[in-house]
């Protein structure tokens, strides 16, 4: 069995167990605390790596350990791919493109401020209501994602108009748009747009108040209605909608009058 290239360390890792964790195929019980499971990515030159330890010595487009090239031209022959087979806990996957995932943990290395924003466009994607709120509600200081990274802290407005540099500049309403993430919608338009109360549905105005979601929007000068947000091709949020979003929507809901973006 090969060896991490990088640590030369076995390819598994131990992870607490939650007291209801089963193992499965390829995993052990060490004890009643942790459980090893296979960590494993084997890059398409041969070399194998632990997960944390390609991306502690990931380079682009070259094998940390042997500097072979091993990006590919992707099936539409334009875009580039790092294809791998990535054994475990959740089984093998194979021809797994981890490319996105490299690009983003170097953009995070280099921009380690950001991460609070690019976690809250993760769950504008995801459509997690409840994290958005969450995270949105923080008092401002160093708190986790996912019960690992550290969110350094960043002002509100700034995580509302955060706008993706790997993503076309898509905003959190971007991104819910795009994704349909109708929930997610209607919180951003609730805490930062000016769209008028009365416009939104009375279960979407009793589930903001059970959550204790309050509009921003007027409250901190610097925040801009999110509704005029523009991605790289000059697009709103509204402008990406679908024809199955916008029959659930009035699209004068996601979108303001010429005049409010001009303003």
């Amino acid at each position: 069995m090969a060896n991490c290239a990088s640590c030369h360390g076995k390819l598994e890792l131990e992870i607490e167990n939650d007291g209801n964790y089963e193992t499965t195929e390829g995993t052990s019980a060490s004890n009643t605390n942790t459980t090893t499971v296979p960590d494993d990515v084997a890059l398409n030159c041969g070399c194998h790596f632990h997960w944390q330890c390609l991306l502690d010595a990931y380079q682009i487009t070259q094998c940390p350990h042997c500097s072979e090239n091993i990006a590919t031209v992707s099936n539409s022959g334009v875009d580039e791919q790092i294809l791998c087979s990535l054994h475990n806990e959740g089984g093998l996957q194979e021809s797994l493109d981890i490319l996105p995932l490299l690009v983003e943990e170097s953009y995070l290395r280099a921009y380690p401020e950001e991460r609070k924003a690019r976690a809250f466009l993760e769950f504008c994607r995801e459509g997690d209501v409840q994290a958005v709120f969450d995270l949105l509600d923080d008092d401002g200081e160093e708190t986790e994602a996912d019960g690992a990274e550290i969110l350094v802290p960043m002002e509100i407005a700034d995580v509302l108009q955060y706008q993706d540099p790997l993503g076309s500049l898509y905003s959190g309403l971007h991104i819910a748009v795009t994704s349909e993430k109708v929930e997610v919608i209607w919180l951003l338009l609730l805490i930062a747009s000016g769209l008028e109360l009365h416009r939104f549905p009375p279960q979407v105005l009793q589930a903001a108040e059970q959550l204790g979601a309050d509009r921003l929007f007027g409250v901190h000068p610097e925040l801009l209605d999110i509704r005029t947000l523009k991605d790289a091709d000059g697009q709103t949020a509204a402008m990406l909608a679908s024809p199955s979003l916008s029959r659930m929507f009035d699209i004068s809901v996601l979108s303001v009058t010429a005049w409010k973006i001009t303003k």
